[in-house]
């Protein structure tokens, strides 16, 4: 699992497997069982989570129940709640939608990897910049693109994911009910579209 962190840290950065082990020491690997809660809104844990194998999603829930669905990780994803970054209280959810191996990072890795490792740095500012972006393009998509429209990008991002996670759980995410998520699936099948 560490390896595979380390993989997917090589995929982006020229790093040393010797610069790679010099940092590596912090990092843990924890086991989910399917349907456990890693993170409960309100804990202060200290640390984003790097999945090698299952699927974990970050959701809140409202005052009515209703949970809203942030971000799914599969194989290869980060996930982390930013409040806990920040020292302060989570805000959201993360369970695990599969049994899920994840590597743990302390919340300050990739800071302190980098002033370790100096190359680190362009790659830690490049995972901010991606995630500011994702959370932008995701609010516009949400506000102002339909419900097909949302789907498609769903897709697009997860394409592996239609069948790995419950109709209702996809619905949450786009910000549409299952109804309006079966009619959309209807309409593109008509249009002989295929994931």
């Amino acid at each position: 699992m560490i390896r595979q962190f380390q993989k997917y840290l090589q995929e982006k950065i020229e790093i040393t497997d010797e610069q790679f082990e010099s940092i590596s020491s912090v990092l843990k690997i924890k086991k989910f069982e399917k349907n456990e809660i890693v993170q409960y809104t309100g804990d202060n844990f200290k640390h984003g989570y790097f999945v090698g194998k299952g699927l974990l999603r970050a959701y809140s829930i409202d005052a009515k129940g209703k949970e809203h669905i942030l971000q799914f990780a599969p194989e290869n994803w980060l996930v982390s709640d930013r409040n806990n970054m920040n020292n302060e209280p989570s805000i959201f959810f993360i369970d695990a939608i599969e049994a899920t191996e994840a590597v743990l990072m302390p919340n300050n890795f990739m800071e302190e990897a980098a002033r370790q490792v100096p190359c680190l740095q362009p790659m830690q500012i490049k995972l901010l910049n991606n995630s500011i972006r994702f959370m932008q393009k995701r609010i516009n998509m949400l506000l102002s693109a339909t419900a097909e429209e949302r789907y498609l990008d769903f897709i697009k991002l997860y394409p592996n994911l239609t069948l790995r996670v419950p109709q209702w759980m996809i619905a949450s995410y786009l910000g549409i009910t299952p109804e309006s998520l079966s009619r959309v699936r209807k309409e593109l099948a008509n249009k002989h579209f295929r994931p």
